[in-house]
């Protein structure tokens, strides 16, 4: 992944930690913990979409979006499962 690929990621992955905050909590985590959820959830999406999946980095932008997307609901649901243990 170049330079751009790797700013890109983080773009959406901002994007993608607020919608997913906002789907899952209704009301969201916080700004600051709506963009790290956000982050992780882009880099685990981007990675499971390459390894299992078989997206390629030319993928589209939708596609991009939604992986991300569904990589910051995962993370924040187990976060919010663990957070609930404690």
């Amino acid at each position: 992944m170049g330079d751009l690929g790797w700013i890109w990621t983080i773009i959406v992955g901002i994007i993608a930690g607020f919608a997913a905050s906002k789907v899952v909590n209704k009301s969201g985590s916080g700004l600051i913990m709506d963009l790290v959820i956000g982050l992780v959830g882009a880099f685990v999406g981007n990675f499971v979409g390459r390894t299992f999946l078989s997206m390629g980095a030319a993928s589209g932008i939708l596609q991009n979006v939604l992986v991300s997307f569904a990589g910051a609901v995962v993370v924040l649901l187990i976060y919010n499962a663990v957070m609930r243990r404690r």
